[in-house]
């Protein structure tokens, strides 16, 4: 928990001393790191699904213990996010060990929010949904209800 805001921050590995993605670095994300070396992770990628700042505030951190690690995100949010190296759409699969993972245009939250669907059944959602809410459409870079809404109903 970041003292300022909440923030989930998540470590996906295929297995023990395999590969690993970070999903967002909001932080505080120290004890992902630690977690990574204890568990001699390679982590392959850092994959962002928006640019508000609770997702991306200690990405520098990740990057100082991880350098040259990838760093991908919705093409419409590349030039809010300068630490990103790269993007991803739908129709792309990002391959970590045994990871696949396919990202999802859910807009709404943001134009370029995406959720990322791991080996075809867990989903990141970002801030897409919350347990018992959904994301808002007034935070910088949204766009409307409607589009929140059919990425909810139709995609997710």
């Amino acid at each position: 928990m970041n003292d300022q805001f909440l923030s989930n921050t998540y470590v996906v590995a295929d297995e023990p001393g395999g590969h690993a993605v970070m999903i967002d670095a909001g932080g505080p994300v120290q004890p992902l790191l630690d977690y990574l070396r204890r568990g001699q992770f390679e982590l392959t990628h850092v994959l962002l699904t928006h640019h508000h700042h609770d997702h991306v505030a200690e990405l520098d951190a990740v990057l100082e213990a991880h350098p040259g690690t990838p760093v991908l995100i919705h093409p419409l949010e590349r030039e809010l996010v300068p630490a990103a190296t790269g993007t991803m759409a739908p129709g792309d699969t990002i391959e970590s060990g045994a990871l696949l993972i396919e990202p999802l245009h859910t807009p709404g939250h943001t134009a370029g929010m995406l959720s990322l669907k791991v080996d075809g059944s867990d989903v990141f959602t970002g801030d897409t949904l919350f347990k018992g809410s959904v994301g808002g459409v007034r935070a910088p870079g949204h766009t409307t209800y409607a589009d929140l809404r059919s990425s909810i109903m139709d995609t997710l």
